[in-house]
């Protein structure tokens, strides 16, 4: 059906993904005495061999269909792993004791940090996969396209693969042949300490442009100064200009990159800054990969709302990040800071895409929402987190401690105290710590209110599958029945239907911290719309709780709720 002004109809799938994203090496850290600004043997460091079968099964019971292992890929670090063929990097050009994730040393190994037997790490790596899949969870791991750590070098590159920027042509500011951007005739510069505690100054000539898009030699304390840029062949010096044909040299070699690791068994790559990479790159990639691969899937990490389209039809991208649509105004709804009504506008924005959409509320690059710097408690997002999940049929994700109300709020390190879980240092995550509890998984750590939340998450996820008007079903928009009514706060509550069959969800949530009696009026058009059979009472159950309870649904007559201060309701009818 075509969508209509309140109300639109979504593809069918089989399963709607539920992404549980782990910082790989901080998940398995058991130690209570971090230190900030600590080393691996100070601090100590998670493996992989922490994602045992118990682990795995615990993350899948929450309702997870994938995990994402962030930070696997080698990157830059203060650690010295020379002894095992590992060059060691510049202590200026590394951001944390641990290093950034995102700042990629080598394309072809797996970080040693999480290795219990270094020499071994890729077998680890494989045999974790593995071990995810037996659990029932695929798996996705990070691509960094975009950027790599200023000393790249590929220790692990298969025979006959060249290094990134091995054969470029330093004189040169820009040519579609090279890997990287210089600028010829300058040394790095700027405001960084280039000694660091160092023997000698980390030196750059000719420097190479910084990742985030800084084209000098000058990068600053707030730039991306541990990543060079990688060239796709797009002249930025001089307007932007794409030289495509042919084939520039890195597109080649991050295809080969990709197909790599899909070798390995994974399900997915969660692709980072995608939209800072030209499109027709992904256009061109993409497709390849799908034709070796045709189940796996790509997330964009986009935030341009004008480049969605481009990125999906083009690029071929299977999902992307709705950050400025969905988590923004979600966010400002549980600080108290916007409207519900805003809700019915971010959907609409989308116009068609919604099922291509990733939601979400936390990750590694958002605070936390039990935070001081979010919502000061996590249960105030309980009913944001029943919108990210049941209003699409579009993947949804939550991070790692989320679903136990973790508060981000240590000061690591490099990181510092800002809200968010830390991805520079070494450290230890105090919620998954208690919850693991040395791998037993018996709760016997966690607080009563901990153990709340994190029920209210696992019953929630695995309702995304178990109801198929969740997983699949019809969506129909309650907001514009509702508004400048008497018995309902269209700023505070939201309410929506999914239906599929003879099954009714009538979703309602209230973003005010009191409880609420909120009158819901559902149009005569969603009764045509929906073909809901009119009955003046009809048994409803609260899939949150178990509850039953008595509720009508009568075209402009008002259907009562009670919901609790931050809740919300998930009733079922059977029509």
């Amino acid at each position: 059906m075509a969508l209509g002004k309140y109300s639109y109809s979504y593809m069918s799938t089989n399963e709607k993904i539920i992404v549980y994203q782990v910082f790989t090496r901080l998940f398995g850290n058991n130690n209570t005495h971090c230190r900030n600004n600590g080393t691996i043997q100070e601090n100590g460091c998670g493996k992989m061999a922490a994602f045992t079968s118990k682990a795995l099964d615990e993350i899948k019971a929450l309702g997870a269909t994938h995990i994402w292992y962030t930070g696997i890929i080698e990157h830059a670090t203060q650690t010295n792993y020379s002894r095992y063929g590992i060059r060691p990097d510049h202590p200026a050009v590394v951001k944390g004791k641990a290093g950034s994730p995102y700042a990629i040393k080598d394309y072809y190994d797996v970080d040693p940090d999480m290795a219990t037997s270094i020499p071994d790490r890729m077998k680890e790596f494989e045999n974790m996969v593995k071990r995810s899949h037996k659990s029932g969870l695929k798996v996705i791991i990070d691509f960094v396209p975009n950027h790599v750590a200023r000393q790249y070098h590929s220790d692990a590159k298969p025979e006959g693969v060249t290094d990134l920027g091995e054969n470029d042509d330093t004189n040169f500011a820009f040519s579609p042949q090279n890997n990287f951007y210089y600028i010829p005739g300058q040394p790095l510069q700027g405001e960084i300490d280039y000694h660091l505690n160092a023997a000698e100054a980390y030196q750059e000539c000719p420097a190479k442009a910084t990742g985030n898009d800084k084209f000098d030699a000058w990068p600053g304390r707030n730039d991306w100064y541990e990543t060079v840029k990688l060239n796709y062949g797009v002249d930025y010096m001089n307007g932007r200009y794409g030289h495509f044909s042919p084939i520039p040299d890195t597109w080649h070699k991050m295809l080969h990159i990709l197909l790599f690791w899909a070798s390995k068994g994974i399900d997915g790559f969660r692709c980072d800054m995608a939209e800072m990479v030209p499109v027709e790159f992904w256009g061109w990639a993409i497709p390849q990969v799908k034709e070796a691969y045709p189940e796996l899937i790509f997330i964009a990490e986009v935030y341009n709302p004008y480049e969605y389209r481009n990125y999906i039809f083009n690029g071929h991208f299977d999902y992307l990040y709705d950050k400025v649509g969905l988590y923004d105004t979600l966010r400002a709804l549980t600080c108290g800071n916007e409207s519900a009504t805003s809700i019915t506008h971010r959907w609409q924005s989308l116009s068609g895409i919604e099922k291509n959409m990733l939601n979400f509320l936390e990750n590694h690059d958002e605070q936390r929402i039990a935070s001081e710097f979010f919502a000061g408690k996590a249960s105030k997002a309980i009913p944001a987190m029943i919108i990210s999940a049941c209003m699409n049929t579009n993947p949804v994700m939550i991070y790692f401690g989320q679903e136990l109300g973790e508060p981000g709020m240590d000061e690591e390190g490099f990181s510092g105290r800002d809200g968010r879980t830390t991805i520079f240092d070494y450290w230890c995550v105090d919620t998954i710590r208690r919850w693991r509890n040395g791998g037993k998984f018996d709760g016997k750590l966690l607080t009563d209110e901990e153990k709340k939340l994190q029920n209210f998450y696992k019953k929630l996820l695995n309702l995304c599958n178990s109801e198929k008007a969740i997983r699949e079903g019809e969506f129909f928009d309650l907001t514009y029945a509702n508004l400048e009514g008497c018995a309902f706060n269209e700023h505070k509550q939201y309410a929506f239907i999914r239906k599929t069959g003879k099954e009714l969800l009538l979703i309602v949530v209230n973003f005010d911290e009191n409880p609420a009696a909120p009158g819901i009026n559902i149009p005569a058009h969603a009764f045509e719309y929906l073909n809901i059979p009119v009955k003046e009472n009809y048994k409803a159950k609260e899939l949150l709780t178990g509850n039953t309870e008595t509720i009508t649904l009568m075209p402009e007559q008002r259907t009562n709720v009670l919901l609790e201060g931050f809740g919300g309701k998930i009733l079922k009818i059977k029509l």
